[in-house]
């Protein structure tokens, strides 16, 4: 299997006075009253993140998060920085990481996960009228995925794929449909606000199709800080009890 990354340069956030007085990415204390609670996120994955327009990261996980924080006396602060480094970046340069991130043993292995928040599926963008509908027709193409992200660990299985990895999944769109690769994989909600964006230009083929199990995505948490997961798992399901996740998913989702 052949496989190239595509604008894999990824930006150093540092912005070393923000961390001053936050949680485990300067002391290991988030989770007090008070505390600040640095949260990376990477704000191009809509309608879970991506960048409002007022300049700053919005969506559904950055308002959760927000939410979240009001529950639990967080004052939250957001960083928009690659997907791919989100995880490493735990404990140093963010405490906690939002950002559509799906639940995963080898993620496990260095990171701790909030309850769930939300359960999703992969979809597959392809060209306008493409016959590309089932797992065998995905064999032999040119794939492009998101870097970090499930899909590229799905499209890293597929049996003769060649696998172009974005930093953001638009510019994956954007190769698609200029030929540069035959199909996307991508998960199913930022799939179809790209199907909404070109649709005289792509399909969207469920993620069912192609036997792509449902996920779920999660909070990341520093490895063993139960107080800081207790606290956020406190308030989350306070948010769902209330109805606030509801109104949270009909704005951002549902809309």
């Amino acid at each position: 299997m052949k496989k190239k990354i595509i604008a894999v340069a990824l930006t150093a956030v540092v912005a070393l006075g923000s961390l001053v007085g936050c949680g485990s990415a300067s002391n290991g204390s988030a989770g007090s009253t008070g505390e600040t609670l640095v949260v990376g996120t990477n704000a191009a994955f809509p309608p879970f993140e991506y960048v409002g327009d007022d300049g700053k990261p919005d969506g559904f996980d950055v308002a959760l998060i927000k939410a979240i924080g009001e529950k639990a006396g967080f004052e939250v602060q957001i960083q928009d920085m690659e997907f791919d480094s989100l995880v490493s970046s735990i404990g140093n340069k963010i405490d906690v990481a939002i950002a559509g991130m799906t639940v995963t043993e080898e993620r496990m292995k260095t990171v701790d996960f909030s309850d769930s928040y939300y359960e999703a599926v992969q979809d597959v963008i392809v060209p306008k009228g493409s016959a590309i509908a089932t797992a065998d027709d995905l064999k032999g193409l040119k794939i492009g995925v998101q870097l970090g992200t499930t899909g590229e660990f799905i499209a890293d299985e597929i049996e003769g794929a060649e696998v172009s990895a974005y930093n953001k999944a638009v510019d994956a769109v954007n190769d698609l449909n200029n030929g540069r690769v035959d199909c996307v994989i991508v998960d199913k909600n930022p799939a179809e606000v790209f199907g909404a964006q070109f649709p005289d230009k792509v399909d969207v083929v469920p993620g069912t199709n192609f036997d792509f199990e449902p996920e779920n995505y999660a909070i990341a948490l520093p490895k063993g800080n139960t107080e800081l997961a207790e606290k956020i798992n406190a308030a989350l399901k306070a948010l769902k009890e209330d109805g606030t996740y509801d109104s949270l998913v009909k704005k951002y989702i549902e809309e």
